[in-house]
Parts: C-alpha cells; sequence; structure tokens
C-alpha cells in the first residue's frame, strides 16, 4: 500500500536509524523527513539515503503549527512517527522551558495538525506513533520492572515533559478518537549518538584521553537497547500495533554505570591496541545530578508475546559494535564535536 509517513526528528540519533530502515525496508512509501536542525540534527547521518527517490527532507520547526499543518496537506500525510524532542536530562535541568517548549506544545502541534488533516481527508488508515521514555515511570529500587501499567512518576523536566506530551497524546485518543500509539524505551546506544550522551562521549574521552565523569558512586543502573534494535521494534509496532495501546521497549540488558563504563574501558582499550585497563585511571567521580533516578527497568513482554519483537544483541556484542563503529568514523565525531557539521548543512538545507 501506498504510505505517506512523516517522521520527526530525522536527522537525530533514534529518527535517522527509523528513516533509513524505512526508506531502505518500502521503496512504495514516500518518506518525509522533518527536523529543525538543533544541534542534536544532523544531515551527515542519512547520507546513504538522501538521494533516493522516496525520501523528502523539509526542515521545520513542529512547534510552527501552521507550517506543519501545510506539510500535513502538501504531503497527504496519513501516518507520523514522533521522535523529535529535546533529550538530554543535563540540559532539562539548565532549561526546562525549551523542554517544555518543544516536547509538550511540539507534540500538541503535531497532534492538532493531524486531526485537522486527518478529519478532511477521512480518519481511515491513519496513525500517529508517538516514541517516548521509560523515564515517565520513575525510579525503581533494586527489584521490579516497569510495565505498561506502571504509573507516571517523572522527577526531572526532561520527563515531566515527556509524560506531559504522552498525556496529550492519549487525550487526542480518548477525545477526538485520533488513531495513536505510544512506545516507552529504554537507553538507548549505537552508531550516530551525539556525543553528549554516556556511552559516545566516553568512548571519545577514552580515545583522547580525557576525564571519564562519573555521577555519584556510578551505582545507578539502566536498561540498555541497541538501536538498530529500537528501530525494528517501531516498525513492528506501526504496523502492527493496536492504535490506543501504549509498549515498552527494552534490552533486557540491565547495567550499574560504573560497570558499564568498566566495559566500554575494556573493549576501547583493546580496539585502540592499548593495554587492557590502560584508561581506568581516567574514571573521575563528580557530583551526582540532581534528581538522578536510581534504577530503570523496562518489561517488554507485552511486545515480545503479542508483536514477536526482540533485541537481537545483548550489550557486549553491540557496545564492540558501537566502539567499533566511532572508531572508524572519526571524522564524523570530529565534526560533530566541534560543531562544523552544523554550518555545512544548515547552508546546504536553509529552507
Amino acid at each position: 500500500m501506498k504510505r505517506n509517513i512523516l517522521i520527526t526528528g530525522g536527522a537525530g540519533f533514534i529518527g535517522s536509524h527509523v528513516v533509513r530502515l524505512f526508506v531502505n525496508k518500502y521503496p512504495e512509501y514516500n518518506i518525509i523527513n522533518l527536523d529543525k536542525l538543533t544541534y542534536a540534527g544532523n544531515l551527515a547521518n542519512l547520507k546513504d539515503v538522501e538521494n533516493k527517490s522516496n525520501y523528502v527532507f523539509v526542515k521545520a520547526d513542529i512547534c510552527d503549527f501552521p507550517a506543519i499543518l501545510s506539510i500535513f496537506e502538501k504531503y497527504n500525510i496519513d501516518g507520523v512517527i514522533h521522535l523529535a524532542a529535546e533529550s538530554h536530562v543535563d540540559r532539562s535541568i539548565k532549561d526546562p522551558f525549551l523542554f517544555a517548549q518543544t516536547n509538550v506544545i511540539g507534540t500538541l502541534s503535531l497532534l492538532q495538525a493531524a486531526k485537522a488533516a486527518w478529519e478532511k481527508s477521512g480518519g481511515d488508515n491513519k496513525l500517529f506513533y508517538h516514541i517516548s521514555t521509560d523515564e515517565v515511570y520513575g525510579s525503581l529500587g533494586s527489584e521490579g520492572f516497569f510495565t505498561e501499567e506502571t504509573p507516571y512518576d517523572p522527577h526531572s523536566p526532561y520527563s515531566a515533559s515527556k509524560a506531559s506530551s504522552d498525556h496529550f497524546v492519549k487525550a487526542f485518543h480518548d477525545t477526538y478518537g485520533l488513531s495513536t500509539i505510544i512506545s516507552n524505551c529504554s537507553n538507548n546506544y549505537g552508531p550516530y549518538q551525539f556525543p553528549e550522551k554516556l556511552i559516545p562521549l566516553f568512548i571519545n574521552n577514552i580515545r583522547n584521553n580525557k576525564p571519564l565523569p562519573v555521577y555519584g558512586k556510578g551505582e545507578n543502573v539502566r536498561d540498555w537497547l541497541y538501536v538498530i534494535d529500537h528501530a525494528r521494534a517501531i516498525d513492528v509496532i506501526f504496523h502492527r500495533g493496536l492504535p490506543g495501546e501504549t509498549y515498552n521497549i527494552g534490552g533486557f540488558n540491565e547495567w550499574k554505570n560504573i560497570d558499564l563504563i568498566r566495559v566500554m574501558i575494556r573493549v576501547t582499550d583493546k580496539l585502540l591496541g592499548r593495554k587492557e585497563g590502560e584508561s581506568e585511571k581516567l574514571i573521575t567521580y563528580v557530583t551526582d545530578r540532581a534528581g538522578h533516578d536510581l534504577r530503570y527497568a523496562i518489561d517488554s513482554s507485552k511486545l515480545k508475546t503479542r508483536l514477536a519483537w526482540e533485541p537481537s544483541l545483548q550489550f557486549e556484542e553491540g557496545i564492540e559494535k558501537t566502539v567499533q563503529w566511532y572508531l572508524d568514523n572519526q571524522e564524523w565525531l570530529d565534526s560533530v564535536t566541534s560543531g562544523a557539521y552544523q554550518e555545512y548543512y544548515e547552508k546546504m538545507y536553509s529552507v
């Protein structure tokens, strides 16, 4: 079936993997990649698909409702995969207004545009799929898992903004009958991740013999999901998920931060030809982040039993692939860390 799919935030980390998967797997679809090209958006992530006949890039701000509505009408959008978001917790602590604007008002703008456009064209075979985070559920103790029924309990401005956007998506389903799905995922890692996030930051710091700042004692626990597995899950949920449902996506991969960092050091030192453990001396303990949740862990059994998805990689295999990618793509990494990537692509796509 011919479809016109709008993927927001498609020049970002997770979004670029979703765009690549859909462009290559579904040549009969038109994929419209909408991105504002903030610091986290990088069209170099998509050089391998930018000339495909079923791919279009549009530079726009999801908070600009008239622009979003015109995109829905121009491209006859019948499906949305909404990934555009501010996502870095530390930045949210410094600038909560920005997170409320992008994550809440931006999502509301997209929902309102979808509602308006689809009321005109008929709501059949339409879907608004909103990608969210496990951080909306708050913090776990040493045991237990987040399920789709876990009450929301966000603790950071970032997670509060994502929780609010989730509630707006549910409200549009319940109030207006908009066909919506939500998924909440655990921490992603893999190629093309902006190096403010822990794994690419630490790979780059190990490469350059810079300090590895560890919050508190490094006891915080996260569940890690390889980004290509996440893109596969999004594909499955978009095509086979039930409107009105929420699906949790996790990697079945819990790691204490300090243990994860030691694995990264071992793998990176090995691939750099260094002595085992040589970079352990770079570990530097710093004051813990305000409101730092102790543990996240996702129960993905609903997704596994109902839609037959499960992760393909365990962490040690995934981290070796990831470290190798960053070491093989040092030009990309240096361009991003220096900021050079923004100037080039903003000139190229000044639309």
